[in-house]
């Protein structure tokens, strides 16, 4: 037994005052001078016996009234082997995440679920108290018919949600409300991956009800990486494709078809293009229709423009200007002013490439042309090795010669963070712990140079590609970045994007310090004043494409603290989402009780009244 007012039995201790009354009474002698009273004696005498019992009931009858009513003003509760139950605080969790959207036997998942919570809400009374939460973390509370429409306008996410923050939110909701018993009931499509390994819930009783049925087939795009972000005008689409068979694929830019193809048993889509379109502009890749049409068409977003302008400073040497001019023979750069590819000693303005002096005497003026430019690193004694570089797509790379990088200024306490990296500047590659390539705002400064006899980094086939990034991605002009979120999610904001530009053209005004994406899939394109600056694409998270499935019981089995039960029948979860195991209010029957009391003790008073009498 539980008591919602337990400091109302303190009016229990009045029962002492029926009680003290009982044993204050005296039996008063009294000295009677006529002979009639001696009939009345005699008689009393007769009937003691009888008179000592009655009191005794009397007295017990009001010390059990006293006590009865404050147990009454208690509100007691206890647990009763009756049918139904008792006031409940129920939370229905609802699994609407993007798997539910799946279609089995030509009806969504999320249809059978919607039953299955329908029929735990159908037990409800109106004593108890219900709220829905769903995987997007919206709540719904009030009266049945108010849960109950929730609960139909239910629909699937474009992504995951967050279940396990939706079960912690009803777990919070239910015991909150103050009522004998509180439960929280998980309705879910059981997807394996959706679900963290443990869940710790204290508050209240967990049941979870997952289908039996084996999850439907299906296939996705998962992942899409546009190589480079920025086209010039050529790149390259790579995509990974989940697939148990062989498919058909097509990529689009805008209404423009850029290929087709087949992949089979899933893998990687790679195709290249040289699209007409320029500026920023959104693209898909898709496969056909299957189970789960969510995952189907994945967007991407891509910039196409000019290819960057770029120069090769004489004293940089021959290998700096044949690996230029291979780049701009193949269309991903082109002469012009713009990124300097230069010796140290030489350099001029940002953006460059900065090489080391391949004479060790000109290592002073190198370093008063990179304390003008403000980088804030210099060049220090001369090393020999072999060492191997590593880092940034150059690892194996065997250094002979080159020069040691100091870090200066704001990188003080320097040794230690050029070991780790954090110095001003990243620190893109290493000669066995040292740095050998940093890079900063519109610089990056190479400690060896560009000579066969310094390094093997010329001739070797990764440093056309590097050379390639280096220039088009780290030094040339930003056409913005390309971002990318799951629905709803939170994501910091580029201090400079001042509008969202959707699908449809609307334009969202951004302010703070935090970007929400938006709920429903697609590229969403980031605003500076009225120009298109970056790319946010929304799409879903790729584990939420795969839709294995774990059993119920499994799934009870991670929750932690007070435990969950899973089933796998609807019925059986409405069964025991309301199982009469909770304490009831038992008021009720202590007033009844009291009024019987009083029935009997004034019943005992009037016969004490009439023999009197």
């Amino acid at each position: 037994m539980s008591f919602l007012a337990p400091l109302a039995l303190l009016l229990g201790l009045a029962a002492v005052i029926p009680l003290w009354l009982h044993l204050r009474r005296r039996k008063v002698e009294l000295r009677i001078d006529f002979p009639a009273v001696r009939y009345l004696l005699r008689a009393e005498q007769e009937h003691a016996r009888e008179l000592k019992v009655r009191n005794v009931l009397l007295m017990l009858l009001r010390v059990a009234i006293v006590l009865l009513i404050a147990l009454a003003a208690a509100r007691p509760l206890a647990r009763l082997g009756v049918s139904g139950h008792g006031p409940t605080a129920l939370a229905l969790v609802l699994d609407n995440s993007m798997s539910t959207g799946a279609v089995m036997n030509g009806r969504a998942v999320l249809a059978d679920l919607q039953e299955a919570a329908h029929a735990v809400l159908d037990k409800a009374r109106a004593s108890d108290r219900t709220w829905l939460v769903t995987a997007d973390g919206i709540v719904t509370g009030g009266a049945r018919g108010d849960v109950a429409a929730a609960i139909d306008r239910a629909s699937p996410l474009a992504g995951a949600g967050d279940l396990a923050a939706a079960v912690r939110r009803a777990a919070a909701l239910a015991p909150g409300a103050g009522l004998p018993s509180s439960r929280v009931v998980v309705v879910t499509d059981g997807q394996a991956n959706a679900w963290p390994a443990q869940l710790g819930i204290d508050g209240a009783e967990v049941l979870l009800f997952a289908p039996g049925t084996p999850a439907p087939a299906n296939h996705a795009v998962t992942r899409i990486v546009a190589d480079p972000p920025h086209w010039a005008p050529r790149g390259t689409l790579r995509a990974t494709v989940l697939a148990r068979e062989s498919l058909s694929w097509r990529a689009a830019l805008g209404a423009t078809t850029l290929a087709r193809g087949t992949v089979t048993g899933g893998g990687t889509i790679e195709t290249g293009a040289a699209p007409d379109a320029r500026g920023w502009t959104a693209g898909v890749i898709e496969l056909p229709p299957d189970e789960l049409r969510a995952d189907d068409v994945r967007p991407f977003a891509l910039h196409v423009g000019a290819p960057p302008a770029a120069h090769v400073d004489a004293a940089a040497g021959a290998f700096a200007r044949t690996a230029l001019a291979a780049l701009v023979a193949d269309g991903r750069a082109r002469d012009g002013a713009g990124v300097a590819i230069v010796s140290a000693e030489n350099l001029g303005a940002l953006p460059a490439l900065i090489v080391a002096p391949a004479d060790p005497v000109r290592v002073a003026l190198a370093n008063r042309a990179l304390e003008r430019a403000r980088i804030p690193w210099r060049f220090g004694e001369r090393r020999t090795g072999p060492v191997l570089a590593r880092g940034d797509a150059l690892d194996g790379a065997t250094v002979q010669r080159w020069y040691s990088l100091q870090p200066q200024g704001a990188s003080q306490g320097a040794a230690q963070g050029a070991a780790q990296g954090t110095a001003a500047g990243d620190t893109l590659v290493r000669a066995g712990a040292e740095p050998l390539i940093v890079a900063g705002d519109g610089w990056v400064l190479m400690a060896v140079a560009l000579d066969p006899a310094d390094s093997d980094l010329p001739l070797r086939a990764a440093f056309l590609p590097w050379l390639d990034h280096t220039i088009s991605r780290r030094l040339a002009a930003d056409a913005g970045p390309v971002l990318d979120a799951a629905p709803a999610s939170s994501l910091p904001r580029p201090a400079w994007a001042t509008g969202l530009e959707a699908p449809d053209g609307t334009v969202q005004a951004l302010s703070g310090a935090r970007l929400r994406a938006p709920d429903k899939t697609g590229v969403y394109f980031l605003r500076r004043g009225t120009e298109r600056a970056g790319a946010l694409v929304v799409a879903p998270e790729p584990g939420e494409s795969v839709l294995d499935r774990a059993s119920a019981s499994a799934l009870a089995a991670r929750f932690t603290g007070r435990g969950a039960v899973g089933v796998t029948d609807p019925a059986r979860a409405a069964e025991r989402a309301w199982s009469d195991k909770s304490p009831r209010p038992i008021i009720i029957g202590l007033l009844i009780g009291v009024l019987l009391l009083l029935a009997a003790e004034t019943y005992v008073s009037r016969r004490d009244l009439a023999d009197a009498a």
